[in-house]
Formats: C-alpha cells, structure tokens, sequence
C-alpha cells in the first residue's frame, strides 16, 4: 500500500481507511468546536473587540441632539406706568436641534487606531484558541489511547502472571517446585493487580478531561491502527519551522499587535499637549405665553440660531499629561520584553518538538526491536525454566520486561502523533485537516485485539 507523507506529522496515518464503530478524533473535534469553554471566551473577547472600535468611531462623527424645554414662572410683575394692571403665570416653550463636532482631538483618533489594533489582536487570539483546541482535543483523546492500551498490557500480564501462578501451584503439588515459587507467582499476580486498579482510574480520568473540552461523556473512541502504523523520519530543520513560526504563529502576532498598541498609548497619553478645536452649532424656536392677568406682553415667539467654535489649548495640568505619558513608555517597555520572550519561547518550543518528533521516531524503532528481543528471551526462558535451568522469577521478570516494552512502543506511537501536532502548532500551520489525516489513521475499536499491545 502507498503511503502519502504528511510534513512534519504523522505520515503513516494519511490515506488509510477508517471503519466507524466509536467517537473518532474527528467528531470529538466537532463536539468540542461547539462547547470548548476557551474558545467560547476567546470568541466573545473578539465580538467586544469589534463592537468597542464602533463605540470608539462614534465621537468622531456628528452628534446631533433635540432639545426640548418647557418653564413656567409664578408671581406678580408690574410695569412701572401708569394705568398697568398686574399679571402673573407665564410660560415659556422651546425646541432647538443641536450640532456637535469635533474638528481636532487628537486623542479620539488615536484611540480608534487602539481599538482596530485591539481587534485584530482579539481576532488573532481567537484564531490561536481555535489552533490550541485542534491540539488539547488531539492530546487529551491520544491520552486515553495511551491511557487503554496501557491498561489493556496490564490486563494481558494479570493474565500471563495467573498462568504462571497457576502453573507454579500445580509444579508445587507435584513436587517438582518449592513452595517459594508459588510465592513468587504470587506476588507478581499482587503487583499486577493493584497496578491494574491505578491504570484504571488512569482511563477513567483521562476519560474526564475529554469530556471537560466536549462535554460530552464517552465509552469507547476509536483506536489507533498500529498495523498500518509507519512513522517517516523527520528531516524537517528547525530554523525553517522558526521561520515559518515568525510568520505563522498567532500568539507572536498578538504579541507584535499588542506592542504596537503600547506605542500608540503614549502618543495617546501624550497627545494631552496637544490643543483641541470643537464646533457646535444649534437652530430653535421660543414661545412665550401669559397664563393669566393682563400683560404688556400677552405673546411672543423667536427663532435663534448659534454657531461657535471652542479652542482649548491645555496649559498646566499639574504634571498629569507627562506622568501619563512616562507610564505608558514605561509599559511599551513591557510589551517589548514579552515580545521578545514570546520569541524565544516560540523558538525554544519549536526545537524541543522538533526534537521530540526525531526522538520518537527513532524510539519506535528501538522499541519495535526491544519488543522482539523480550519476546524471544521470554520464550527462551520459558523452555530454561521448563528444563529447570531458570527459575520462576526468571520467567515473571522476562514476562514484565515483554509487557513494559509493548508499553513503551506504543506510548512512542502517540509521543510521535503529539510531537508532531505540537511542531504544527508552535508554527502557526496546524489546521483541521491535520484532524481529518489523523481520523484516517484510527479504526474501530471492536477490531483491536484484547491481547496485549502489538
């Protein structure tokens, strides 16, 4: 069968077929795409995000008011001549529509220019949410592949152990071995059978903390097809991936956006020295009406119309515009730094998993050979112990060494698949089709066998 190879990743997985029993990888990606609580989060950041560049425009643009006054005086006025009766209760109505604008505050523009940076910085960290849960929905269902496989190796040693167990009671009652040995057997079958208890509650935690990213619970997910398993070796260099990084990865970009934010604060905060230039304008109508009484002027009513503008230049503030501005130079400081360490985690991280990723290969390798070799010393202990040349503590040491290396094989099998994932990752290139490569690689777990791990 042809194999495709899939950079940096799991090149023996892609192309193979994939028989649906269980939840595979790919529908708890989905269930998590839908429920993961980070994701959720991130999203909302990024809907605030973009709604508050809206609220951030809205001073910039015209704002136009009605204003509405009703006034009502009581007393008594007299005009000084003669013949002038009294009058009282009067009231006044008006209505004028107002215009506002301002010409030049240069701190409203630059705030605007924060709030764009500032979604796009929410944007980008939605996106990384988004990447990161490929990743934690990948690692948190191969943790329960390593998770059963480990407790189904221990299951197949509780079984050889019983054998050998039993085997020794048998050779005991019929005089061909001493008692000791059945203790022996014993104490293994013990040992075997309290480890069996902890991997157990290994798996059903790592159950837990796949439901925590879908929840949704599980009973069985589809498993690993390690037949048709065949890793590539990795030859990928890392200053490549550091480049591709430097580029691709979302965290950095939030990082460089979020010092550039910083910058734009102390132009924000020193734009304080700055004068401001304001217009404003307003056209209206007032009506006077004599409620009772005789008055010299029973009625009257006006149309007005003002326009203005207002300079303010900014004198003294007792030092605050300059205290604003050192602080905000002093957290561009900040943001730099965690630029610049966000760099060298990217980096470090991306050397590491490379590592990682040529480190299990090669342990496959090795443990597929260290596999063989425990099994033929097992079965050549087996035939000493049967001529009485090996003890029965030979032959339960020579069992456990073939189970913990079965163990170790297959725990390299998943290192490789996460190593990989991780690499993509710190890269910024992880995408769902990497979850879709991997679907094709799993099989139904009704086709694994009970045996112990290949």
């Amino acid at each position: 069968m042809k194999r495709i190879p899939l950079s940096l990743l799991i090149s023996g997985l892609v192309g193979l077929p994939h028989l649906a029993a269980a939840t595979n990888l790919s529908e708890v990606y989905s269930q998590a795409k839908s429920s993961d609580t980070v994701v959720q989060t991130a999203k909302a950041n990024k809907d605030a995000a973009f709604a508050n560049v809206d609220a951030k425009r809205a001073p910039l643009l015209p704002q136009i008011s009605l204003v509405g006054t009703a006034e009502g005086e009581l007393g008594d006025h007299y005009y000084q001549a003669p013949g002038n009766k009294p009058y009282s209760d009067g009231y006044t109505t008006g209505a004028k529509i107002v215009l506002e604008q301002d010409l030049y505050l240069r701190s409203s523009w630059i705030e605007l220019g924060i709030a764009e940076k500032q979604a796009r910085q929410a944007d980008a960290n939605y996106a990384a949410a988004q990447q990161e849960l490929i990743m934690r929905s990948a690692q948190a269902y191969f943790d329960v592949l390593k998770a059963q496989d480990e407790l189904i190796s221990v299951q197949a040693e509780k079984k050889a152990t019983k054998k050998q167990w039993d085997q020794a009671k048998q050779r005991n009652r019929a005089g061909l071995a001493a008692i000791t040995d059945v203790y022996d057997a014993e104490a293994q079958y013990d040992t075997v059978l309290a480890t069996e208890v902890l991997k157990q509650n290994d798996l059903t935690n790592s159950y837990e903390k796949l439901r925590k990213i879908t929840n949704q619970p599980y009973n069985e997910i589809d498993t690993l097809d390690s037949e048709r398993f065949s890793p590539a070796k990795n030859n990928t260099d890392s200053t490549a991936l550091i480049n591709e990084a430097h580029e691709k990865n979302l965290e950095l970009l939030a990082a460089r956006i979020e010092k550039d934010v910083a910058q734009d604060n102390i132009k924000s905060a020193n734009s304080g020295h700055l004068p401001s230039l304001h217009f404003n304008a307003s056209y209206g109508n007032e009506d006077y009406q004599n409620a009772w009484g005789s008055s010299p002027v029973d009625h009257s009513h006006g149309n007005d119309l003002h326009a203005g503008l207002t300079l303010s230049v900014p004198v003294y503030n007792g030092g605050a515009t300059s205290a604003k501005t050192d602080s905000a130079q002093a957290q561009y400081i900040v943001a730099s730094q965690s630029l610049e360490n966000k760099y060298r985690e990217v980096d470090a991280n991306i050397r590491a998993y490379n590592n990682n990723v040529s480190a299990a290969y090669s342990a496959i390798l090795a443990y597929r050979q260290v596999v063989k070799s425990a099994q033929a010393a097992h079965k050549a202990t087996l035939s000493g112990f049967r001529v009485g040349t090996r003890t029965i503590v030979d032959v339960l040491n020579s069992s456990r060494r073939v189970f913990e290396a079965q163990r170790s094989l297959s725990d390299a099998r998943y290192d490789y698949i996460t190593a990989g994932l991780r690499v993509k990752l710190a890269a910024g290139s992880l995408t769902e089709q990497d979850i879709l490569d991997i679907n094709a690689g799993l099989e139904s777990p009704h086709k694994s066998s009970d045996a112990a791990l290949k």
